[in-house]
């Protein structure tokens, strides 16, 4: 069995960012988009075949299905959500049985940015034109450049 590496990608700063440029409902779909563009410059490192969410579908207010299309618009790479149909409580056995779900749940893990009131019908005219005026590319970079292996 192949070792897995742990990346370490700090996205506080993207997050402050989007806040701050952008309309407060779109920083959850803004945020899982530059947490794919990440992941995908890892798996292009890694040699790795795609992206495995644990997205379920309807779980919380950003895992709409117009909001799964509009974080995964044209990154052109696959994303796999293999538990999209699961509740929380199936989801939570599965990650305990894989050793996941105490590290999910540990201090800093979730997220205190979630707006009152997220966007479940982001479109992505409007999450495109947000990515232009925050400089998407530009957090990419600084981002990745301060990314780091944590496990080997």
């Amino acid at each position: 069995m192949k070792t897995l590496k742990v990346y370490e990608a700090p996205n506080g700063g993207n997050l402050k960012a989007f806040l701050d440029c952008c309309e407060e409902k779109l920083a959850c779909v803004l945020c899982k988009r530059m947490m794919y563009r990440i992941a995908i410059e890892i798996m292009k490192k890694e040699g790795a075949h795609g992206i495995v969410t644990g997205a379920s579908l309807g779980q919380v207010a950003s895992q709409t299905s117009q909001n799964l299309m509009a974080e995964a618009y044209r990154l052109n790479y696959p994303i796999y959500h293999p538990l999209i149909g699961l509740d929380k409580k199936e989801i939570i056995r599965i990650a305990e049985w894989i050793g996941t779900y105490t590290p999910s749940i540990g201090p800093g893990v979730c997220c205190t940015a979630v707006p009152d009131h997220p966007a479940t019908r982001a479109r992505i005219n409007e999450v495109l034109r947000a990515e232009e005026k925050v400089g998407i590319e530009e957090l990419l970079q600084q981002t990745l450049d301060r990314t780091r292996v944590v496990k080997p």
